[in-house]
């Protein structure tokens, strides 16, 4: 699939990370209970835990901790599944539904119980604002609250209408949403510094510039190939949402497509700051390919947006992200933009995570489809729990609905390019 392209350098995250040492690649073979690939949210989440229990664990990761889509996101922290709980209901049953969000909600505290118990800086704001492009929308709005309180017992969500939105954003361009006071954002490359912190203190090992190439059944055990030496494990987990390669096989390539989003970063605003997200919650929008902004700690608009369907990034980022800024914040067009970067994310048909054991003693987490800062720990638990044979979270994930992208080898990359590029141009209708 697509390549790590776009130095991580060029971010705001990284310009601002809290250091990090330079970890050795893997130069001999190695043994260990567990091998995981993807120095993620997901794989970091899995070699915590493993480490935690006294499993020996060994991560590999092709190019640096957090330097794939962990590192590079928008930092939103979204509650609940990707689908929400109307739509798991009619597609699984109540009784899945209740225990996808019962997932979630267990996710959350994860990530929140992560920062806390390990001490990692990441700058977690509560408060997540959905705002609506388009007018119409408060009846929708308004019953998914009351069916979110009455249904799940979820009481943070609360309406907001066009005038007040306004004054909160700082813009006229939205008609009113709802926020959701159990969101919130934060420093996303941070977090990831501070799981891979904690798992090495807990016994994990994990080699940068180090790319698994292959793996392979050798007696009883599982033996994973890398350009200077072998891993010899008992148990495999893949991970990297978007930056899976044919490590993962036909299943997960079928059913997870890369795509590309892009984000900047502007320079303080100063005391304009003090006008634009007032609550300094995270901000979404309800098009197709969603706006997503926020403030950073030191008053820059972190301002998300614009996707494309192949690999590589726009040659001016910058440029590229700006006109969409402006479209929201007209008046920010005198104010210099400091950084600009892209990543890579991976989706499926229905957004649901692609989450399987897809061999004895193999199992995959990706697919996220943006929900990742605050699922992919949470399912790097779950994984490592299914390795060490307990608990039911990857049978129960593994009934989402995940069909292969329509068109078969040769026709799903364009027939679901031609589909995205559809919905995106109905944002400008």
């Amino acid at each position: 699939m697509f390549a790590n392209t776009g130095h991580p350098a060029t971010s705001w995250y990284a310009a601002t990370a809290t250091p990090f040492p330079t970890l050795p690649e893997l130069q001999q073979d190695a043994r260990a209970d567990v091998c995981v690939v993807g120095a993620g949210y997901t794989g970091l989440g899995a070699a915590l835990e493993l480490a935690r229990r006294g499993v020996s664990v060994v991560v590999l990761e092709a190019a640096q901790v957090g330097s794939g889509g962990s590192g590079r996101n928008g930092g939103q922290v979204h509650t609940g599944q990707r689908n929400d709980q109307a739509w798991l209901e009619k597609r699984l049953g109540r009784d899945d539904a209740l225990r996808l969000w019962t997932m979630s909600q267990d996710a959350r505290a994860h990530l929140l119980g992560l920062i806390a118990a390990h001490g990692i800086a990441c700058d977690f704001v509560p408060g997540m604002i959905h705002a609506r492009h388009r007018k119409g929308g408060e009846d929708e709005d308004a019953a998914h609250i009351d069916f979110m309180r009455d249904r799940y017992g979820y009481d943070q969500l609360a309406p907001i209408g066009e005038a007040a939105l306004a004054r909160e954003l700082g813009t006229r361009v939205y008609h009113g949403g709802l926020i959701d006071h159990g969101g919130g954002h934060l420093h996303p490359l941070n977090l990831a510094l501070g799981m891979a912190r904690a798992a090495r203190t807990a016994g994990a090992v994990i080699h940068e510039r180090t790319r698994a190439t292959a793996w392979r059944r050798e007696g009883g055990a599982i033996v994973v190939e890398t350009p200077r030496g072998r891993v010899t494990c008992d148990q495999l987990i893949l991970t990297g949402d978007g930056y899976l390669d044919d490590l993962a096989g036909g299943a997960a390539r079928a059913r997870v497509m890369p795509i590309n989003n892009f984000i900047l970063a502007t320079e303080p605003l100063g005391e304009r700051a003090d006008q634009i997200i007032r609550s300094n919650a995270a901000v979404a929008d309800s098009r197709f390919v969603i706006n997503y902004f926020r403030k950073s700690p030191d008053g820059r608009l972190i301002f998300g947006g614009g996707e494309n369907y192949r690999p590589g990034f726009p040659p001016d980022l910058k440029a590229f992200v700006r006109r969409r800024m402006l479209q929201v914040y007209p008046d920010l067009a005198d104010v210099k933009v400091s950084h600009a970067w892209g990543g890579t994310l991976g989706i499926t048909v229905h957004r649901a995570p692609f989450v399987r054991e897809l061999a004895p003693g193999v199992r995959i987490a990706a697919g996220y489809s943006g929900q990742g800062v605050m699922l992919a720990p949470w399912f790097g638990k779950l994984l490592a729990d299914a390795a060490l044979g307990e608990g039911e979270g990857v049978e129960l994930l593994a009934r989402l609905p995940t069909p292969p992208f329509p068109g078969g080898r040769w026709l799903r990359w364009p027939l679901t390019v031609a589909g995205l590029s559809w919905y995106a141009l109905r944002d400008r209708m």
